[in-house]
């Protein structure tokens, strides 16, 4: 996949955590411009580290950038400040939400506005959150601890809105929420997609619904890339069915690194 007119490349970076354990190994990526990219792979992948590398958070978790590099809208990010970045035009909605519970919905979106600090005008108001995310409207007075599970995820993003990015990185934002608000969120996330050109890197196990709404999409397995490719074409693909079935013809347990197709692609293994 050509990382030509990207506003993210994340080239060939190794991390590791406590100065031992290595997750990522040799990874790289590249999200186009106003497009939306799927991360996808299984539990304990490195998809969440991946972000994490990207918005500058790996100091928190005691985790290191120790190679490659990571460019966001053509410039460097090794140095800056997580808050720098997020200044820059770039959004975080981290796994399992994160909203301030003794807040109101209002008052977590005034405290994103730290965000434009710098930039702009803090606005009034939020009126283009609560176009995409009426429900949010109705409980704007409410506690945000007293929101259900996809109220929660509503607020996140519109949180991520608040701060105009360029850039959004959405980290599981079907986590424990029902089929029908899975499909609420993700409706709104091609909205926003399409109407604001707003580019997204989305990392999500639901990988027929990632698919759905992504253009692109690259598929992890023991923190590196085994394979990239359209939405289309890895939605098509069986061995990608299988993959994400968990279990092959004979019911084991089956991995990328076990189809000969993929032994032929030298690039995945190495």
């Amino acid at each position: 996949m050509t990382a030509s007119g990207a506003i993210l490349e994340v080239n060939n970076i190794e991390v590791v955590y406590n100065k031992a354990v290595q997750v990522l190994r040799g990874l790289s990526l590249a999200v186009p411009r106003g497009q939306i990219v799927a991360l996808l792979g299984g539990n304990g992948a490195g998809k969440s580290t991946t972000l994490k590398a990207i918005c500058g958070l790996l100091p928190l978790e005691d985790g290191e950038l120790q190679a490659g590099r990571i460019a966001f809208d053509g410039t460097a990010t090794a140095g800056l400040e997580p808050h720098v970045l997020v200044r820059r035009g770039l959004a975080h909605v981290m796994e399992g939400r994160r909203v301030f519970e003794d807040l109101t919905v209002h008052e977590n979106l005034v405290a994103a506005t730290y965000a434009l600090t710098g930039r702009k005008s803090v606005p009034r108001d939020f009126d283009a959150v609560y176009a995409y995310f009426p429900r949010l409207h109705e409980r704007r007075k409410g506690l945000a601890g007293y929101l259900s599970g996809g109220e929660q995820q509503m607020l996140a993003i519109g949180r991520a809105l608040v701060a105009e990015p360029q850039l959004m990185l959405l980290d599981e934002p079907s986590l424990g929420l029902s089929p029908k608000l899975v499909e609420e969120i993700f409706t709104i996330i091609a909205r926003i997609n399409a109407e604001r050109g707003t580019s997204m890197l989305l990392v999500e196990q639901n990988a027929s619904i990632a698919l759905a709404v992504a253009d692109a999409g690259y598929i992890m397995e023991n923190g590196k890339i085994v394979i990239d490719g359209s939405a289309e074409r890895l939605a098509a693909d069986p061995d990608v069915r299988e993959f994400y079935l968990g279990v092959g013809g004979s019911g084991e347990s089956r991995s990328f690194k076990d189809l000969k197709h993929y032994k032929r692609r030298k690039r995945w293994l190495s």
